[in-house]
């Protein structure tokens, strides 16, 4: 029997669904790690994200998101399976696009965990 995987998520900013297209992303770990020689490796803090592509409604909420500094930021999966984003923020140029009523998010966060 096949178990469902992928598909549609939900996705929340402090409790506010947004309407989203996919394209969601959360790291798996917290730590980077690179291979110094074989059995040898370092290992680097990651920040904690999440990132989607959410369509501009008229009712999304652009000034909240733009300025919050403190964000309750969370994705659930079709999985089953949710990323919880604490302490959260946006980094990059968030742009509108006309063409296909997109805007691609990027929050960075204090703490990130899976549930």
């Amino acid at each position: 029997m096949g178990q469902k995987v992928a598909g549609t998520v939900y996705f929340k900013v402090d409790g506010r669904q947004l309407t989203v297209t996919g394209a969601a992303e959360a790291p798996v770990g917290d730590v980077t790690r690179e291979t110094i020689a074989p059995g040898y490796f370092s290992e680097v803090d990651r920040t904690p994200y999440l990132k989607v592509d959410a369509v501009h409604t008229p009712d999304f909420p652009l000034n909240e998101i733009a300025q919050g500094t403190d964000m309750t930021v969370q994705c659930d999966f079709r999985n089953g399976k949710s990323y919880v984003l604490s302490g959260g923020y946006m980094v990059g140029e968030t742009v509108s696009t006309g063409d296909d009523g997109k805007v691609s998010l990027e929050f960075h966060g204090v703490e990130g965990r899976w549930v």
